[in-house]
């Protein structure tokens, strides 16, 4: 979603990780070994915060907000997002099939359910600030798979969830890699 707001037309490979070379496969485009990653010919950047940065130099800085303070706030987001969540992440791993939902919450998924709804809580509307950025293209992958697990967060936050899941970036998204599922 960063390349399409930042208007940047990529050649996507995509690599079924059920296969069983699917390492092998990685390697090719990725030295690290690491997915996601950028192959912009000379050099490849390999983390999906690294490539958002990008993304941002490359629309010249069009992806965050403008205020310095809200920037801040934006990457720190973005930062929380990418190295935490991890009961969410390990309770509720994302999946494009139906799933069960999730009935029974330990205290860790209540903590981060809690955490999320006071960011969730603090977005402008219809996205985090002003306009459609990288907090709201990561936030939106968590989003839909609250919505996956029946998770629907309540007041400002759920009005944020949901516009994350009415967004039309993110219904591309995942039409993108329902065929990517189905090819």
């Amino acid at each position: 979603m960063c390349s399409q707001l930042a208007q940047l037309d990529v050649e996507v490979n995509v690599v079924d990780l059920t296969n069983s070379d699917y390492k092998s496969e990685i390697f090719k485009y990725s030295e690290t070994g690491l997915v996601p990653c950028l192959n912009e010919g000379s050099f490849v950047i390999h983390d999906s915060l690294a490539i958002a940065e990008y993304f941002n130099e490359y629309s010249k800085g069009e992806l965050y907000p403008n205020s310095s303070p809200e920037r801040a706030l934006a990457r720190s987001l973005c930062s929380e997002l990418h190295s935490g969540f991890m009961n969410l992440r390990s309770h509720c791993p994302f999946s494009l099939e139906q799933v069960t939902p999730l009935l029974a919450f330990n205290n860790g998924i209540d903590n981060e359910l809690t955490r999320l709804e006071k960011i969730f809580g603090s977005a402008h509307l219809p996205f985090m600030f002003n306009s459609a950025g990288i907090v709201d293209a990561f936030y939106s992958i968590l989003a839909f798979r609250l919505n996956a697990y029946g998770i629907n967060l309540q007041g400002k936050a759920g009005e944020y969830q949901k516009s994350l899941l009415n967004w039309s970036k993110l219904k591309e998204a995942i039409k993108l890699a329902q065929s990517w599922k189905n090819a």
